[in-house]
């Protein structure tokens, strides 16, 4: 017996979250009832609807896709912008692990395992992001070590893994910054905070995948390796 929401999130439907959102809305059956309750337990035999489609599991399947800009990160969109699943050629339905922003670029996992999108972005699983981020003007030493030391964000303190100044500038600059934070645009906020604001934002790796042989807009399959690495993760 399972949680009816991670039978629905390890199918592939769709993500953990969004599962309970459509149980709290009333729009899952189990054997023809409609559940409410996010604790719910069912066995591997129930029949499950979902908006009144029939549950079926699909295989899995795992993406590495190289974000471009101006594409959401989402499945839909109901402005009709271009979403990263648009771009990836198959009939599973994927979902981003986490999010870029819309013109942000790089690394993006793309994938039907619930379970595993689950260990990915659980707050416990301190996953490294790497980010080129081209910024206005140059940090000064006092700023680098202050971004060292730590700097605080909406009232909790931001510390980088990786801090490097790639190329300095008469205007601008490129720093890599590495950082496990998950709230949204932090990097950009952290440039922010300190007076040099982002001009365009490259993520260049997520934990030990990087974007070798790909170019913008394209993606490649994982390998059962990297799937198994994944799922290592602490």
């Amino acid at each position: 017996m399972e949680r009816l929401q991670k039978i629905i999130a390890n199918s592939g439907y769709t993500s953990r979250r969004k599962a309970e959102e459509l149980i709290i809305q009333g729009k899952v059956k189990v054997n023809g009832k409609v559940i409410t309750e996010l604790g719910y337990q069912v066995d591997s035999h129930a029949d499950i609807q979902i908006e009144n489609q029939h549950l079926t599991k699909e295989e899995k399947e795992y993406y590495l896709l190289y974000k471009p800009e101006k594409t959401i990160t989402s499945v839909q969109d109901n402005r009709k912008r271009t979403t990263v699943r648009d771009l990836i050629d198959t009939r599973a339905r994927i979902y981003p692990i986490g999010r870029l922003d819309y013109d942000t670029t790089g690394v993006l996992l793309l994938t039907n395992d619930g379970e595993l999108t689950n260990r990915l972005m659980h707050p416990s699983n301190h996953i490294e992001k790497r980010y080129l981020a081209k910024i206005k003007g140059n940090l000064t030493k006092e700023q680098i070590l202050k971004l060292k030391d730590g700097i605080e964000i909406e009232g909790r303190k931001v510390i980088p893994t990786k801090l490097k100044v790639r190329h300095k500038g008469i205007n601008t600059s490129k720093i890599e910054i590495g950082i496990i934070e998950g709230r949204n645009h932090i990097v950009k906020k952290i440039f922010a905070e300190l007076e040099h604001p982002v001009i365009n934002l490259k993520r260049e790796s997520y934990a030990f995948l990087n974007l070798e042989g790909l170019k913008k807009g394209e993606y490649r399959k994982l390998t059962i390796k990297e799937i198994k690495k994944l799922y290592s993760l602490k």
